[in-house]
């Protein structure tokens, strides 16, 4: 089976690489143009006229009778008023009726003029926040790629570095390679024992070409063992955040310190059977996993856990083993029947030997550990992993804005995001001949955002809408976990 070149599997990756950064910044500037403006709102009425309810008061009372007089004059007033009372009666019962009602609704209408202008101004105090919200929100955005990059790029300048030396040797056997065959066309037509001497030749050339590559993987492994013993590696110590005092090697394992004190270790069991979910549920889960691990034994179940997947195996017929650090872990699984120990995943592996696992398992555990310590573990793996024995690597997505913050920060264990490509890659560049990504957990449907229906607004807003709702969900309301499901070979 051919594999992809190293180069061309680079070239590949940051194809892929600028490809996501230009959708990413496509989004990004889409979102950037979608923010609305904050609406204007109506400018304040004028306040309540009231200047004529005084007026209004003082003067509703026209029933004022005559004075009494004597004479002709006394006696026609009399009798005018006597024609007029009643009119002037319903006037003034309809003026007091009136008065009234506008008595009454003074206070009402100064109350609702305050209460307007209340309003108004509480509703420009909120788009101010709203503007503000969504200007933030875009800042933290346009962090985010920088963040990551800064992240890799240690890790990609040690890759590098390796690389380089890798292809400098792979030159130099390759020109052996050539002055094999050139020597092998000269003796064409000769006895056949010169050319069985040929063909041993090239085939001691094949039996050194694999003991030097074996030999170069060897004296890594064994330098790394002899700074991870106190031999000074400021570089290392650098990726570590500490000093050189500190291989990295000491790094900590799944569910590091936090949770690590014996006194202490029970809590993380109450945390997941909190957060994470009943056995049952996550037995049923893993059961999709079985299927890569048919026909294998000796597999390791790292971080085991509870022991949900050892089960899994065990009622399969595959036999299977398991290694946590928190001792509550083990002693649940032990009582259940499973083999399993604790003690550091990495220092495990490495007094394993080679080519003598079946495969490989562990859930929800990568994100626990340090770039220097993952990577370790990882070529750890493809040491002790037989040919073609298959290696899962189950983790939350943090590209899945619901995972990362409603499962990844909530548990404090947690050390690094990883970005499916980026580990896709650390298991490739790790020895690892295959390597795919394999997407679970989808966000359901309630939690993703929601799109307008055509009735909701004019046509052509909906659609604008609706679009940027739909890069919005398959950016950040995706997949919650994914899996890397790879091979020796």
């Amino acid at each position: 089976m051919e594999h992809e070149p190293l180069e061309l599997t680079l070239q590949r990756l940051k194809q892929e690489r600028d490809e996501a950064d230009r959708r990413y910044n496509e989004a990004l500037t889409a979102l950037d143009r979608a923010i609305p403006r904050a609406p204007q709102p109506p400018p304040t009425p004028p306040a309540y006229d009231d200047h004529q309810v005084t007026p209004l008061n003082e003067g509703c009372d026209v029933l004022v009778p005559p004075p009494a007089r004597s004479g002709v004059k006394g006696r026609l007033a009399a009798f005018v008023w006597r024609l007029m009372a009643p009119t002037l009666e319903k006037q003034n019962a309809f003026n007091s009726r009136l008065v009234d009602h506008v008595n009454r609704n003074v206070p009402f209408h100064r109350q609702t003029t305050q209460a307007i202008d209340g309003l108004a101004g509480a509703a420009r105090d909120r788009a101010d926040d709203l503007l503000e919200l969504r200007a933030r929100l875009i800042a933290y955005l346009q962090q985010i790629t920088a963040y990551v990059d800064t992240r890799d790029r240690d890790t990609g300048g040690r890759i590098l570095v390796v690389n380089a030396a890798l292809n400098a040797m792979a030159d130099d056997l390759a020109k052996r390679w050539e002055s094999l065959a050139v020597r092998e066309q000269q003796f064409e037509g000769r006895t056949e024992t010169r050319v069985g001497a040929i063909a041993a030749a090239q085939e001691e050339q094949r039996m050194l070409l694999g003991i030097s590559q074996q030999a170069v993987l060897t004296v890594k492994r064994e330098m790394e063992r002899l700074i991870a013993g106190g031999l000074p590696a400021p570089a290392a110590a650098a990726a570590e955040g500490g000093s050189s005092a500190s291989p990295p090697s000491a790094g900590p394992a799944a569910r590091a310190t936090a949770f690590a004190p014996a006194l202490d270790a029970y809590k993380y069991v109450g945390f997941e059977n909190e957060f994470r979910g009943s056995r049952d549920v996550i037995r049923e889960r893993m059961e999709s996993y079985l299927p890569y691990f048919d026909g294998a034994s000796d597999v390791l179940d790292v971080g085991c856990g509870r022991g949900e997947f050892l089960e899994l195996l065990r009622d399969r017929g595959v036999p299977a083993r398991g290694i946590d650090l928190n001792h509550e872990m083990v002693e649940l699984c032990r009582a259940r029947g499973l083999d399993v120990r604790a003690g550091d995943a990495m220092s495990y592996l490495d007094a394993q030997p080679d080519a003598s696992l079946g495969g490989l398992f562990a859930a929800q555990v990568v994100e626990h550990l340090q770039p220097a310590y993952l990577l370790r573990l990882l070529e750890l793996a493809h040491h002790k992993l037989r040919p073609g024995a298959p290696i899962v690597l189950e983790t939350l997505n943090p590209a899945c804005w619901v995972a990362f913050f409603e499962s990844y920060i909530r548990d404090i264990t947690h050390a690094w995001p990883l970005h499916p490509e980026t580990l896709r890659y650390l298991v490739l560049a790790s020895g690892f001949k295959t390597a795919r990504i394999e997407y679970r957990s989808p966000v359901p449907p309630r939690d993703r955002l929601r799109t307008l229906a055509p009735a909701d607004a004019a046509p052509d807003l909906v659609e604008a809408f609706n679009a940027n709702v739909e890069k919005l969900n398959s950016r950040m309301f995706t997949f919650m976990d994914y899996a890397i499901v790879g091979a020796n070979a």
